[in-house]
């Protein structure tokens, strides 16, 4: 039988430590029989889980006898790696057992050095951390989870699901992991990535300067059909000094800056209004349907109508889908 052991480390997060023995615990075989033997592992005896404690059966010598390792984040991810437990991975890989993490669980990961020279991803806030500290990891934050072969790495929370489904498949195939998603009432494939769970905020501008009076104009009027020329003019400035302006004080473009204001405003009407995707794209600016739903996933991850199924539920609150529901589909 396959062994999953989970490595609880002090300051664990409960969510990322308890998904994957869930899942893999509830997994069944065709004939029913358990497909993983579940094994929590602890460098210590009792483990602080923030809101409680927790005592792990065994410790950190039922590494070795894993088959796959999983690495829980903890609520301190900065925090160096204690030695023993970096040696004890490194030599599990060497014997080449599966190590998959989860959530900021590719930190401990990525201070063994198993991650150099790979890709990898976590939740989407700590990305940029991840990839400050480990520079010589390849760090995607618009995906939930990635597959490196011997590695694997899962973006946040709800993320370490998808994960471990992914592993299930890998093991005992489809129609396993099928029955193993329908127990944790999850797809067994997300549509999109993390790109759609990430707040685009509106590109930072210092209060009182020159172009605060262009943005909240670009704002008002991101419908509209507007080019570099445009917007400069209304600046009352060249196209190019415009964008060096734009680069100095908001650390992109204004093209670029309207875009994301675009879909900022397309994200707020798939949320809050039923209206069709053609609709959408005429009240935010973009020249076609088409052209919309292109730049939409570039920028989200995932298209107009997954995105307004996932956000908005179908039919809304208290209400069924009516007007726009055929406009919507395969957006």
């Amino acid at each position: 039988m396959h062994t999953v052991a989970v490595l609880a480390l002090d300051q664990v997060i409960p969510f990322d430590l308890s998904s994957p023995i869930e899942v893999f615990t509830r997994t069944r075989l065709p004939d029913g029989r358990a497909a993983y033997r579940v094994r929590v592992c602890a460098p210590q005896e009792e483990v602080d889980a923030g809101a409680f404690r927790i005592r792990a059966p065994y410790g950190l010598d039922a590494l070795a006898e894993a088959d796959t390792i999983i690495l829980p984040g903890t609520a301190n991810p900065a925090l160096p790696l204690p030695e023993d437990i970096k040696q004890a991975l490194r030599a599990a890989a060497a014997n080449g057992t599966r190590i998959a993490s989860v959530c900021a669980g590719a930190f401990i990961l990525a201070a063994t050095g198993l991650l150099d020279g790979r890709r990898a991803t976590t939740h989407w806030i700590a990305a940029p951390l991840l990839a400050e500290r480990h520079p010589e990891v390849t760090v995607d934050p618009d995906v939930l989870y990635v597959d490196e072969g011997q590695f694997l790495t899962s973006a946040g929370a709800a993320a370490a699901l998808d994960l471990c489904l992914h592993m299930i498949r890998k093991d005992h195939g489809s129609a396993v992991a099928a029955d193993a998603a329908r127990l944790s009432v999850m797809p067994l494939e997300r549509e999109g990535g993390q790109a759609q769970f990430i707040v685009h905020a509106r590109p930072p501008a210092p209060a009182g300067t020159i172009l605060e009076p262009l943005l909240r104009w670009l704002e008002e009027n991101a419908d509209r059909d507007l080019t570099l020329d445009h917007i400069a003019a209304r600046a009352g400035m060249s196209s190019r000094t415009l964008n060096r302006r734009f680069r100095e004080q908001t650390g992109t473009t204004p093209l670029q800056w309207l875009h994301r204001a675009r879909i900022r405003r397309a994200q707020y009407l798939l949320e809050t209004t039923y209206y069709p995707v053609e609709r959408v794209a005429t009240q935010t600016g973009f020249g076609s349907p088409t052209a919309f739903r292109d730049r939409f996933k570039r920028v989200v991850g995932t298209s107009p109508y997954a995105y307004r199924r996932a956000f908005r539920g179908v039919g809304g609150p208290g209400g069924t889908w009516t007007a726009g529901r055929a406009g919507d589909e395969g957006a």
